[in-house]
């Protein structure tokens, strides 16, 4: 967490990043994670690529919205509990809106050519989003050059995409075996030190 001694402007550049963020976001939180990376990571420079990779994966592997996830650790990480309110708050108050207004109105927009013209193009939009994200972190996975990592993410995409395995067993089973290497790394060291 940062120390700052006035944090009206950082926590109002928190909020406005956020709200903006998802106010213009299409496709769900995969998209909305790329966009808080070129945010907070290479506008801002608030985070590095590694600890937003970090955010990305324990917004996505949590119960719940992953912008609203993501949003209480880059909020919390700012200015504590504060910071996540505020982070919640932007993130959080235009879906509502935008939702509450699409659900008076459900019949219209439904039936309305364009608008449904408008929902098939963003939909290559958010195709191209997803894609990006996909190829950032499967890139990291690459970087850490480490065998049982790609082939982690190689098992998984094809349980997933082949087999139709629920993507929770998926990740809990990397988990799983994240910390089985974890545990056997520790003992290997501690090994090696006696």
């Amino acid at each position: 967490m940062q120390k700052v001694e006035n944090p009206r402007p950082m926590l109002w550049q928190l909020f406005k990043s956020t709200f903006l963020l998802s106010a213009f976001t299409f496709g769900g939180g995969f998209v909305i994670v790329s966009l808080m990376k070129k945010k907070f990571v290479e506008e801002l420079n608030w985070f590095g690529e590694e600890e937003m990779l970090d955010i990305t994966a324990i917004s996505q592997s949590s119960p719940g919205p992953i912008p609203i996830n993501a949003s209480v650790i880059i909020g919390y990480r700012m200015y504590g509990i504060i910071g996540s309110l505020v982070a919640v708050l932007g993130t959080a108050i235009p879906p509502m809106v935008i939702i509450s207004v699409i659900s008076v109105f459900y019949t219209q927009f439904r039936e309305n050519p364009i608008i449904a013209i408008a929902l098939q193009v963003m939909r290559a939009g958010v195709a191209a989003v997803i894609l990006d994200v996909v190829i950032n972190l499967a890139s990291h996975v690459f970087k850490a050059k480490k065998a049982l990592y790609i082939g982690l993410m190689i098992v998984a995409f094809i349980c997933t995409y082949f087999f139709d395995i629920s993507a929770m067993i998926v990740i809990l089973c990397c988990l799983g075996i994240g910390i089985a290497d974890l545990l056997w790394n520790l003992w290997k060291e501690r090994r090696t030190e006696a």
